[in-house]
């Protein structure tokens, strides 16, 4: 990865609507080079897609927490799989300490929280512990890639 591949990432990570011609121009490269380089990239696992960012509480979610999440060892692959599968969990990690797993959630209220970890988290196969942390604001959200390469010295 050369300096144009990094700020290739910078400029995508910026707005991965931007077109390849203006892409190729803030570079320094012509359309097709520049393509090539972003194809490469991608095909090396260095970017993996292109998403949308959505304000979770304007689309009605008002709580977001993290649950610990402790199961019984042997069932480890049914849980992934069930979690892979529900809409609430947005992400899920596997840890080391005293939890195995930690989860990021979202419910539209404190209501339909209770019901998510009731009745449908605790119900996960092998759950046998959850501990909950509701998050009550952002203090940062966003890792710019390009900063944490130029930090780290690539």
């Amino acid at each position: 990865m050369d300096s144009i591949d990094r700020k290739i990432i910078r400029l995508l990570e910026g707005n991965a609507r931007i077109s390849f011609a203006e892409l190729a121009e803030d570079v320094g490269l012509s359309k097709t080079p520049c393509w090539k380089r972003v194809k490469a990239l991608e095909e090396e696992g260095v970017i993996r897609g292109y998403t949308t960012a959505f304000g979770l509480a304007e689309l009605g979610f008002g709580i977001e927490a993290f649950v610990q999440v402790t199961i019984q060892s042997e069932t480890y692959e049914a849980f992934e799989a069930a979690v892979k599968r529900h809409p609430l969990i947005r992400r899920c990690y596997a840890t080391t300490g005293e939890a195995d797993y930690l989860l990021h959630i979202i419910a539209v209220d404190m209501a339909d929280l209770d019901t998510l970890l009731r009745q449908e988290i605790s119900r996960l196969p092998g759950v046998r512990r959850t501990v909950t942390a509701m998050i009550t604001r952002e203090i940062k959200g966003d890792l710019s890639m390009a900063a944490a390469l130029q930090q780290v010295g690539r």
